[in-house]
């Protein structure tokens, strides 16, 4: 490390540099001027002993080190965050910060419109940013990369917090015009007849509701395996296929997409959808904020 010392206000020109790749942008994200961003970068690299960020063509990109350190950075920032504010009031309107959410495509076509709506209505300097599930890895709360996971399945981590949101199930979904769609419960005989659209992210064309039509000596066709339940959706829409997709879904959508949702006759598991946190942001008034507004989102979607 070099002999420049290291502050806040330091740590948050890194994790904003870090962030967007740019000074320009990071000065804007900090409302900074360009010339006080560029030299708190200045005084990083010599408090680091590293150049941060280098030319990359015409953009920049971080070093080896700073994409190590990015994520400590990020949670020393959230943990200070939470020091400080933790006997003040708090006044969402006045927070500028960016929400980083990581949740199933399923979840985010019905959840993420509503809390982008209420967020923007008490907090317009908040940016919700959700990403796509890829790996449910923990380190990702814990480093701070994300502030909060929306999914299905079990968290036994003793440093990790979950609430449940809501529950759903599977239901099968055909356009309109469809036989099946003119059935109210085709059987699981039925189903068979058509060929499906299997939706997995793993890309597996097998799933529970191949287990139970094993049990009933049926087999069915998969025609096609997508990545996302909202691409199945309108692959559904555009094809004479029948797909599984969960029942909030099917039911927000169905309409606008021409298509007719119906129960499966068949034991598949319940999809408990849950939120899960780090418990280092338990007490932050910012974060306690997020988590009340993605649960009343979960409220308003309902139908």
């Amino acid at each position: 490390m070099g002999s420049e010392q290291l502050d806040l206000n330091l740590l948050r020109v890194f994790d904003a540099l870090l962030r967007e790749h740019s000074v320009t942008a990071a000065a804007e994200r900090l409302h900074l001027s360009i010339p006080a961003t560029s030299r708190a970068l200045g005084r990083l690299r010599r408090a680091m002993d590293d150049p941060i960020l280098v030319r990359a063509g015409r953009g920049m990109a971080p070093t080896p080190f700073a994409l190590r350190a990015a994520p400590r950075v990020r949670s020393l920032l959230d943990e200070a965050s939470a020091l400080i504010s933790a006997d003040r009031a708090f006044a969402v309107g006045d927070l500028h910060r960016t929400f980083t959410v990581r949740i199933n495509d399923g979840v985010a076509a019905t959840l993420a419109p509503r809390a982008v709506e209420a967020t923007a209505a008490v907090a317009p300097g908040v940016v919700l940013r959700f990403v796509a599930e890829g790996s449910e890895s923990a380190e990702e709360l814990r480093d701070g990369s994300l502030d909060l996971d929306v999914g299905v399945g079990d968290v036994t981590a003793p440093d990790l917090r979950t609430a449940p949101l809501y529950r759903d199930r599977m239901v099968g979904v055909v356009r309109a015009d469809s036989p099946l769609g003119r059935r109210r419960a085709p059987t699981l005989a039925q189903l068979c007849a058509h060929p499906h659209v299997s939706a997995s992210r793993r890309g597996h064309a097998r799933g529970p509701l191949d287990e139970a039509l094993d049990a009933e000596g049926l087999t069915r066709q998969v025609a096609a395996v997508v990545p996302t339940s909202a691409v199945a959706l309108l692959l559904v829409a555009s094809t004479p296929y029948v797909g599984l997709v969960p029942q909030r879904l099917a039911e927000h959508h169905a309409r606008s997409l021409n298509l007719r949702w119906f129960p499966v006759p068949a034991p598949l598991p319940a999809l408990d959808v849950r939120l899960c946190w780090h418990a280092r942001l338990d007490a932050d008034p910012a974060q306690r904020w997020l988590r009340d507004t993605v649960r009343g989102a979960v409220g308003g979607s309902a139908r």
